[in-house]
């Protein structure tokens, strides 16, 4: 599993968002979304920090706070793995979402677009995804 979850992880450079906070959030999706499962195991620090041409420390600080929130457990000699928990309810994982949402809100209001057109490129984006 390592080695494909290495491959899950992007990072949107122009983002204002920091790369360890995108790298949380698309751990987070992963788990709601059910791509990453309890007991799974990620790859390494070092391996995510290679793979996408990032500090070390930046990963590691992604891995710590997931930790702290208890999205991820250490285990002794096999590094980190998805905590043993409850699958998230639908609230949970709307509000992974809405982050996106409302970035992609505001930058259509400074688009100037309509509510109708908003809302159906939206749709369209949607089929293309499926």
């Amino acid at each position: 599993m390592a080695e494909h979850t290495a491959l899950l992880f992007s990072i949107a450079t122009g983002s204002p968002d920091p790369i360890y906070r995108q790298l949380i959030e698309q751990v987070k999706r992963l788990c709601a979304a059910g791509v990453l499962k309890p007991g799974d195991t990620l790859p390494s620090v070092r391996e995510v920090a290679q793979a996408l041409a990032v500090n070390p420390m930046t990963v590691s600080k992604a891995y710590n706070l997931l930790e702290m929130e208890g999205v991820l457990e250490r285990l002794r000699g096999q590094g980190m793995q998805v905590a043993q928990r409850r699958r998230q309810g639908k609230g949970e994982r709307e509000a992974l979402l809405r982050p996106a949402l409302e970035r992609a809100a505001r930058e259509a209001r400074q688009l100037e677009l309509d509510d109708a057109t908003i809302l159906e490129l939206f749709k369209q984006v949607l089929k293309e995804a499926t």
